[in-house]
Order: structure tokens, then sequence, then C-alpha cells
């Protein structure tokens, strides 16, 4: 299984200090009461009881702290969504799978906490790394199932391979993009089975 690769890269200073763990868990906290937007590099400082220019030695924005949420949001949605496919022992079920559980976790993330959501949101819209390590993943994803899916005759072997992986993949995305998933809420417990019937019947030899 490939591994997403998160990191922020505008981190600064020894990536095993332990100040790194008490900005982000500020920063956390901050953003889920005020918000991403109002909340500033100096009310992160307050809280921790260190002066912005000492968190400026870890982070050299408030942008970068928000990376690091970001990917921590995004690597659980990676996790529960790896651990959904393992041992998973036909093709066709772990494509279901695959888009049920983006979408469950997608929306758990949304009614858990809104304000961390709309970090993901912003991030999403902006192309922040995390989410570009997000995406390629999902893709490397979809990539491999229909890959074992033809290696075992449970798919076809006409359409090219990438062109079968971005319908695919663009078909999913308005419910696991966390910037168009709020939009589509109200569709979001049906559209998973549905549309994996669709994507599968389209797949079949």
């Amino acid at each position: 299984m490939t591994e997403t690769n998160t990191n922020a890269p505008s981190q600064r200073g020894p990536s095993e200090h332990t100040i790194r763990s008490q900005i982000v868990e500020a920063a956390t906290e901050h953003f889920s009461l005020y918000g991403y937007e109002k909340t500033t590099v100096s009310d992160l400082a307050k809280a921790i009881g260190f002066s912005k220019a000492y968190i400026y030695k870890f982070y050299d924005s408030k942008q970068a702290i928000g990376e690091v949420i970001c990917a921590n949001c995004l690597d659980a949605v990676v996790q529960a969504v790896d651990k959904a496919l393992a041992d998973v022992p036909t093709s066709s079920e772990r494509l279901r799978r695959l888009f049920r559980s983006l979408v469950e976790e997608g929306v758990r993330l949304f009614f858990q906490d809104r304000k961390l959501y709309a970090i993901a949101a912003a991030a999403a819209a902006e192309k922040w790394p995390p989410v570009n390590a997000y995406e390629v993943h999902i893709r490397q994803l979809i990539l491999q199932i229909i890959r074992d899916g033809r290696d075992s005759g449970e798919f076809e072997r006409k359409t090219p391979l990438d062109e079968m992986t971005s319908a695919i993949y663009l078909t999913m995305r308005p419910f696991f993009d966390p910037l168009l998933l709020q939009h589509n809420l109200d569709l979001a417990e049906e559209a998973p089975a549905l549309l994996s019937s669709l994507i599968l019947r389209s797949l079949a030899p």
C-alpha cells in the first residue's frame, strides 16, 4: 500500500522538538474554537506562553501550522480507508469499500468538528501539499484496484488504464474532496452504493 507523505515542507527547527507538538496542539484547539481565519500566530503564542518570534523558529507562517493540522486530519482518513480495504478478497468489493469509507470518513470529520473541516476545505481550494498527497494516494488506490481486477478477470481490459482511473476518480471526487463534500452531504448516504454499482457495470468484461 502506498503511504502518503503529508508533512508540511515549511517546518523549521529540529523535527523531534516537543515545541512542535505544543504549537500544533494549541493551534488545533484555537482553530476548532475560533476558526482558522480568526486565529493569529499571536493568539497561539499567548496560549502556549511563548513569543510569536519563537513560534516562527519552528513554522514560517500560520498556513504552515495549518498544513500540519490538515495533514493530520487527512492522514486519519487515509488510515481508516486503508484499514477498510485490508484483506478484502475481490476488486469489486474493494472499490465499493473505497468509495463508502472515503465518504463515511469525510462526513465524520465534517460533523465532528466543522472548524477543522474548514481548514481541510480551504486547503483543498488552495491545493496545500497535504491535499495533493491525499489525492495522489486515492488515485493510486483506484489504479491498483483496477489493475488487480483486470488480472483476476473481474474487469475489462479495453479502456486505457489512466483513462479509467481518472474517470472513477472524478466520479468519486464530489463525495470525498473536502471542498466539494460539504455541498453534497444530502447525497452522501446513497451516492457510494449507487455510483459504485454504475462504475462496476462499466468495468464488467
